[in-house]
C-alpha cells in the first residue's frame, strides 16, 4: 500500500513539474506569428458570433468594456 502511494506521489509531482517552462525572447516570435492565431479565419469567427447570438439572444460585446447589467 504504501508502494502505491508513493508511485501516486510521484506521478503527481512530475505532472505538476510538466507545465513549469518559460519562453525565452527569441521564442516570442513564434508565439506572435499568424498561424498560432486562433481567429486567422474571418468567415469562421463572424459565422461563430452568428452562432452565440442565436443561443444567447444577444449582439455585441466583442471586446467592448461593461457588463450584460448596462454598467459600462
Amino acid at each position: 500500500m504504501k508502494r502505491f502511494f508513493t508511485g501516486i506521489l510521484f506521478v503527481v509531482t512530475i505532472s505538476l513539474f510538466v507545465g513549469c517552462s518559460t519562453v525565452e525572447p527569441w521564442q516570442k516570435g513564434n508565439l506572435a506569428d499568424y498561424t498560432m492565431k486562433s481567429d486567422r479565419d474571418e468567415i469562421e469567427s463572424v459565422m461563430m458570433s452568428h452562432v452565440q447570438f442565436s443561443r444567447e439572444a444577444s449582439t455585441g460585446g466583442e471586446g467592448v468594456g461593461g457588463g450584460g447589467c448596462g454598467c459600462n
